[in-house]
């Protein structure tokens, strides 16, 4: 791939409005953009998508930092990357970290579509135009001015992140609002194996789904949950990689997945994920962590392949940002957002910004 030079940014964006759940608040998201340069001056980004604190995966943008800059970049050879398939093998030496190794291999997709003329969808198989949107209801959301914001834009899925104990209420004050909307939970693994039996009661409210009831790891308790619930139970955080997956299934644990990108360590290893979900009839969704559109626009990219049958955590750049890395910005109409179809990702990334908000930079000549 001819690369010269990757160099690292440490970004602060300001939200548009608290992102508030059970784990706490974010007022600013902090992200680490990743830039890979070739020797004929083209640029490649991707995304490290890790919190600045360790509350939903182990990683922060500080460890994420560490591992590319003193792991990654030291120990492989980025000149013998032939394709951005290539990068997962050079980096099996290095356990864990999948949200670092994620960013680092976004570039290269973006990359190498540069190099080859063709459009991140185009190359992994994709076959929608345009994907469907879903989105993520923060407890500061839930007001009749949001809800219905949300609805007259035209979201067809709706995430509740709920507090343990107040399910119902949270569920209630949204159907208060809008009765029949689409309605699922997020959990982020708060329960417990003594909550068995006060899950089993949110069957009544005809959600679409719960997603990640349990702790991550825990396959067991999610499929003796799956058992007894009628409610499909979708996981995300416990789906770190393809044996996560692959495990998951055949024991039975879930009834859909969550498949983010930066969660299972690159878009090979969702490719894969996607594919043999599509096999054993296990309908997935794309998820999403409150990113740049530089994330958002890989994100289309994946959610592009046809096993993608749920509306993902996909919006465009005004649901967080008031001013996104991208330009002119990934728009949603009526609840649809295009898939990018110039070369790469297939959004131009507004470099004058990108420079006010970084508040560190590294390069690393290769």
């Amino acid at each position: 791939m001819n690369i010269d030079y990757l160099s690292l940014r440490l970004v602060e964006l300001p939200l548009r409005s608290p992102f508030r759940t059970h784990q706490g608040v974010i007022k600013k998201r902090m992200l680490i953009i990743v830039e890979i340069t070739d020797q004929e001056g083209r640029k490649g980004y991707g995304e490290v998508t890790a919190f600045a604190e360790p509350f939903y995966t182990s990683e922060t943008v500080q460890t994420a930092w560490h591992i590319i800059s003193d792991c990654i970049i030291p120990t492989i050879d980025f000149q013998k990357i032939i394709h951005p398939f290539d990068f997962p093998n050079l980096v099996t030496g290095i356990q864990g970290h999948p949200m670092a190794k994620a960013g680092v291999e976004g570039a290269l997709w973006d990359l190498y579509g540069k190099q080859n003329g063709q459009s991140l969808s185009q190359m992994i198989g994709g076959t929608r135009k345009r994907v469907k949107a879903g989105a993520v209801i923060s407890l500061s959301d839930v007001t009749v001015e949001g809800i219905k914001s949300l609805e007259e834009k035209g979201y067809e899925r709706y995430k509740v992140k709920v507090n343990k104990g107040r399910e119902g209420e949270d569920i209630e004050q949204v159907k208060r609002i809008s009765p029949d909307l689409p309605l699922m939970i997020d959990a982020n693994g708060a329960y417990t194996e003594e909550d068995m039996d006060h899950i089993q009661t949110l069957d009544e409210y005809g959600l679409t789904m719960i997603e990640q009831p349990f702790k991550a790891g825990d396959f067991y308790l999610h499929q003796q949950l799956q058992q007894r619930l009628k409610t499909p139970l979708c996981l995300d955080e416990s789906v770190m990689n393809f044996h996560d997956a692959k495990q998951a299934i055949q024991l039975g644990s879930c009834q859909v997945i969550n498949i983010k990108i930066s969660r299972v360590g690159g878009l090979s290893a969702a490719i894969q994920i996607h594919d043999y979900c599509a096999q054993e009839n296990i309908p997935v969704w794309c998820g999403g962590m409150v990113e740049s559109g530089i994330s958002k626009a890989h994100n289309l990219a994946l959610a592009s392949l046809p096993n993608f049958s749920i509306p993902g955590d996909l919006s465009g750049s005004d649901r967080y940002f008031d001013k996104d890395l991208v330009t002119p910005g990934i728009q949603m109409e009526n609840g649809e957002i295009e898939v990018p179809s110039h070369h790469g990702i297939g959004v131009e990334v507004d470099e004058s910004y990108l420079e006010r908000v970084t508040k560190k930079s590294k390069r690393f000549d290769l």
